[in-house]
């Protein structure tokens, strides 16, 4: 049996020809954060179709979620500066994306406050979950107005006035990938689009989901582990079970998936739409990366967890990571949005 783990991380069903970024994705085999963000800098350059983002991120997330987690933010920012341009929001030059965060957590007792200053903006405050920060040259982060409107703006993190703080992060998934608090004190700042643009923009589902299709390429990764230990031993019927239940899983994910790239890319659907979209995605590939997490443990005992450190990883990487779905309080969300729509979906 071969080892699939290099292989591509398809959505698309049947046999087709992986696009631009997810050719670069199977190239490349960066092993650092600063490789990641540079392969990230040459993907989001592309400018290809969604599907083709999300195989990529996918299929990256399948080998190392740490260096998927480094590259979606980098093809995020450069879609949202599209984005932004398309709709007459930001009329500076796309800045190369080689270094690029996006850091739009809210939270904490210092709200990150966003202040006219002459002909700009400056920041103050702190601002929670900035991934990498220290290791970025630039980052489009979310500010509150005096008006108490989310603002998106362009932020040169090497500016005076910023303090980075890696050392608070103490989690044992994605170590590689620092997390925590950047305090900002009258940083200068471009703003990227009016106030409540960002939030209101149709891109903010769409990139949600390719988040998403990083928990999927991290769970495929798992399965994949799972598929080669079983076929080196004889598999009792309860391991087959598991596995079974795994297949159902990932193709599961892999049709919504698809469903919503062709959907994206289509250029109809609106902003409510698109909402609801992103809302069913992201719960269906959290709860099935949740559920293959449990099955692969139960299927293989606790060896490969304590003896097998990229299987090991991989799991602590999937479990912290998937949180960025909020469980119980994302599915009431998508439960209200199901309930206000004026005809039923199914």
């Amino acid at each position: 049996m071969s080892d699939d783990r290099g292989e591509r991380v398809a959505l698309a069903s049947g046999p087709t020809t992986p696009g631009h970024a997810t050719t670069l994705a199977l190239e490349a085999h960066p092993t650092t954060v600063s490789a990641a963000l540079a392969l990230g800098s040459r993907i989001a350059a592309l400018r290809t179709s969604t599907l083709d983002q999300w195989e990529a991120l996918a299929t990256l997330a399948s080998r190392d979620l740490g260096i998927a987690r480094a590259i979606e933010p980098v093809i995020d920012a450069g879609n949202i500066f599209v984005e932004a341009a398309l709709q007459s929001e930001y009329e500076g030059p796309v800045p190369a994306l080689s270094s690029w965060g996006v850091f739009a957590a809210e939270g904490g007792n210092d709200p990150l406050v966003a202040t006219p200053a002459g002909a700009g903006w400056s920041l103050t405050g702190t601002k929670p979950w900035c991934s990498l920060a220290s290791q970025l040259d630039f980052a489009l982060v979310t500010a509150t107005t005096a008006d108490g409107e989310r603002m998106l703006f362009s932020v040169d993190l090497r500016a005076a006035g910023i303090t980075t703080d890696s050392a608070s992060w103490q989690a044992r998934g994605l170590v590689e990938i620092p997390s925590g608090p950047v305090t900002f004190a009258a940083t200068p700042a471009v703003p990227v689009g009016a106030p409540g643009w960002y939030l209101s923009r149709p891109g903010f589902a769409v990139g949600g989901i390719g988040v998403a299709a990083c928990w999927f390429g991290g769970a495929v990764g798992i399965a994949r582990t799972v598929r080669t230990a079983l076929a080196a031993r004889k598999a009792s019927d309860i391991q087959l079970m598991h596995l079974g239940a795994i297949d159902e899983l990932v193709h599961t994910c892999r049709a919504v998936l698809a469903d919503a790239a062709t959907v994206v890319d289509s250029g109809s659907p609106t902003r409510g739409e698109l909402s609801i979209l992103a809302k069913r995605a992201r719960a269906t590939v959290a709860r099935a990366a949740e559920e293959i997490i449990v099955r692969a443990g139960h299927a293989l005992g606790p060896a490969p967890l304590a003896l097998d450190a990229e299987h090991a990883k991989r799991v602590a990487d999937l479990t912290l990571y998937v949180r960025q779905h909020h469980a119980e309080k994302d599915q009431a969300s998508l439960g209200s949005a199901v309930l206000a729509l004026e005809v039923s979906p199914w």
